[in-house]
């Protein structure tokens, strides 16, 4: 029997359920995992340390997404796509 993170599952079913009249992008390269990243992290207008805080992780981590020397999760992206749908700094 697999075990699923109960954290990912809700951020799944949060994620279809805010965006569920957009279409879904695909992406598997790193390239396109970083550009995605870039997009978000900007589009959410957080100051990195403010960023890291809303992402539950610490501003060294954030700091390698920055740098490309190390790739956000899955899981992750779905939390950056939610934290940009719904920061109020944006609406």
């Amino acid at each position: 029997m697999e075990l699923k993170d109960p954290g990912a599952e809700l951020l799944t079913s949060l994620e279809q359920i805010i965006f569920k009249d957009m279409p879904q992008a695909n992406l598997t390269t790193p390239n396109s995992i970083f550009s995605e990243y870039e997009q978000l992290r900007q589009g959410t207008g957080l100051k990195l340390d403010d960023f890291a805080t809303a992402m539950g992780v610490t501003l060294a981590h954030v700091q390698e997404w920055e740098e490309r020397r190390a790739q956000p999760s899955a899981t992750e992206l779905k939390l950056m796509r939610l934290i940009q749908a719904k920061n109020p700094l944006l609406q």
